[in-house]
């Protein structure tokens, strides 16, 4: 948490609600501050008290889903992409995949979990299946192993690799710069027809179909927060 903080936002962060409802909880005179109630924009230091009133807690959600191809995570066109599609339910998606990927993404309504997968400091893997129409050359595992320098990103950490046919390869990593894998094969002459996150940190995409979910079970939640 970097303070100070707005009491919406600093609620927000710690998954008891959204900005939206926050505001609504605050005007409600549910949320109290040093044993005062809080008011719209109230300003919250490392050291207050922050109190939600019992009663109006939310049910917290974490769903593995798998994105379909040709689906945006976010587009200006709302109705037909990720968040669009869940917002009547609450819940967003961390992170994103482009719009011709495809596979894991995980979707809740705990604000916490973003800097657990998305901040650059945890390191937390992320595996893709890639496909390509050139054939893959055998020592390419080797050079993405190594750490790339690229025009588009500069230098690049080391990402794992692992050939699976003359045109496909696993790919695992600790980065998330956008487009990261088609750049990284672009510069090395190859061209990416197909890419699917398989697993993000411990959880897996498995079984799941384009457009399905599932749960996630409280192990595997337990896991983002104790790390």
């Amino acid at each position: 948490m970097n303070y100070p903080i707005r009491i919406n936002k600093y609620l927000r962060d710690l998954g008891l609600a959204s900005r939206r409802e926050a505001d609504k909880l605050v005007e409600a005179g549910f949320v109290l501050v040093n044993g005062k109630p809080a008011s719209p924009g109230t300003i919250i230091n490392e050291n207050d008290k922050v109190v939600v009133k019992k009663g109006h807690e939310k049910k917290l959600i974490y769903l593995a889903y798998y994105k379909p191809r040709g689906l945006s995570t976010q587009d200006e066109n709302y109705d037909t992409s990720v968040i669009g599609e869940w917002a009547e339910k609450g819940l967003f998606p961390i992170g994103r995949l482009d719009k011709e990927s495809e596979g894991l993404l995980i979707l809740t309504n705990d604000g916490r979990l973003t800097s657990k997968i998305t901040d650059p400091e945890s390191r937390l893997e992320k595996e893709y299946i890639v496909r390509v129409k050139e054939k893959i050359r055998e020592g390419i595992p080797a050079i993405l192993e190594k750490g790339m320098d690229t025009k588009a990103f500069g230098r690049l950490l080391p990402a794992r690799a692992k050939i699976i046919d003359d045109h496909s390869i696993y790919i695992t990593l600790v980065e998330g710069k956008r487009h990261q894998i088609r750049v990284m094969l672009a510069e090395l002459e190859l061209t990416v027809s197909g890419l699917k996150r398989i697993r993000i940190g411990h959880i897996k995409l498995g079984n799941l179909k384009p457009g399905q979910n599932r749960e996630l079970t409280e192990k595997e939640i337990e896991i983002f927060f104790n790390k």
